[in-house]
């Protein structure tokens, strides 16, 4: 029996349905988060191999919790730690996981979230499992944001921000370190898309704000996007880990992150931190050039361009395809409005990034 037929249908006849396509290799690469290129970079899969075969087991076998806590995750938290400047870390299965960790286990009764209207779905979802209240306040105004925390008699406060917006590609303003603090609430800031993308050494928005580290500062990061690998991290104080390692329940009932993939990224990790200067520099460029083409100023590495139309869209993003590019058609209720969302990835060439600026610049 067909028990969702008339929903695909309305899907379809919106604009909004999705389906999967298998990743053609044959055609250049806008569309991924792979910010860096690494994910094609074969030197780091074969010392990756090449280390993972020296172990005793390739797999984790278990929960973080329950003998699955490997010396290869420790060395990469402490990794993290380090270049990051906080006390303590933790690995998960994605990001996704993270904000799901984060969100559920820190927002408890009494307590109120005051969360970013463009948050990732993963933390609106999030938002919904946990026992405080939640208030949404307009993307980065930080005027409501402080509003609203003066104005809150909850027993902890907790302030969710993207460090670069998944879809519209722009920071979290500065002034949320400065009023967070003011007000002794903990942040959350979700790098997955400035991590790896900003800052002196690509380290992420604290280091690009130049920020101090402070107990109530909660870093979380993907390794599926700038870190070519898969999984994520959540960074902050002994004493936050420590809780979420005891209440968060991606934490606690999945199985560890795999070995391959906390060692990939340690090994990008590496290289990311050694090649700071040349990345960035190939990253500027890249910026230059959709400033240049689109007239689009962008933060990381995310270029949204303004459609409008979910039909439209997918007409721009399948003439694309026919001449050899990919990129991505973003649609409702991923966005308010469609977009064609080009990622200047450091993995295609500078001239490829152009050229599709000029086609997209044509058809919009």
């Amino acid at each position: 029996m067909s028990f969702y037929t008339k929903e695909l249908q309305a899907l379809k006849r919106s604009g909004r349905y999705r389906s999967r396509e298998v990743v053609d290799y044959a055609l250049k690469d806008f569309a991924s988060n792979d910010y860096l290129g690494l994910s094609e970079n074969k030197e780091l899969h074969q010392k990756t191999c090449e280390l993972l075969a020296k172990n005793p087991t390739h797999a984790t076998k278990a929960s973080m919790l329950v003998n699955g806590y490997h010396q290869i995750h420790k060395d990469f938290e402490d990794a993290l730690c380090e270049a990051n400047g906080f006390e303590a870390g933790v690995l998960l299965g994605s990001g996704f996981n993270a904000n799901i960790a984060l969100i559920e286990s820190l927002v408890r009764k009494g307590d109120e979230l005051f969360m970013d209207e463009l948050y990732h779905a993963s933390g609106v979802l999030a938002s919904s499992l946990r026992e405080g209240s939640v208030r949404f306040f307009r993307h980065n105004d930080m005027d409501t944001l402080r509003e609203l925390l003066k104005n809150s008699t909850a027993k902890r406060k907790i302030v969710a921000v993207e460090g670069i917006y998944s879809m519209d590609g722009d920071l979290c303003d500065e002034a949320v370190f400065e009023i967070c603090d003011e007000f002794e609430a903990i942040l959350l800031v979700d790098e997955a898309h400035s991590s790896g993308v900003v800052g002196e050494h690509l380290m992420g928005v604290f280091e690009h704000y130049n920020i101090t580290i402070k107990p109530n500062h909660i870093k979380m990061g993907t390794l599926g996007k700038a870190y070519g690998s898969f999984g994520a991290f959540i960074l902050a104080s002994e004493h936050i880990v420590s809780y979420l390692l005891n209440r968060a329940k991606p934490i606690i009932y999945a199985t560890s992150l795999s070995l391959y993939d906390t060692l990939l990224a340690h090994n990008s990790l590496g290289y990311i931190l050694s090649h700071a200067d040349v990345l960035r520099e190939a990253i500027r460029k890249r910026q230059a050039i959709v400033q240049e083409v689109l007239g689009i100023k962008i933060d990381g590495l995310i270029a949204p361009v303004m459609i409008g139309d979910n039909k439209r869209v997918l007409e721009i993003k399948d003439t694309l395809l026919r001449e050899g590019y990919s990129v991505g058609a973003i649609r409702q209720p991923t966005v308010a409005k469609a977009i064609i969302r080009i990622i200047a990835r450091l993995g295609s060439s500078e001239e490829d990034l152009r050229e599709v600026c000029k086609m997209v610049a044509h058809l919009r």
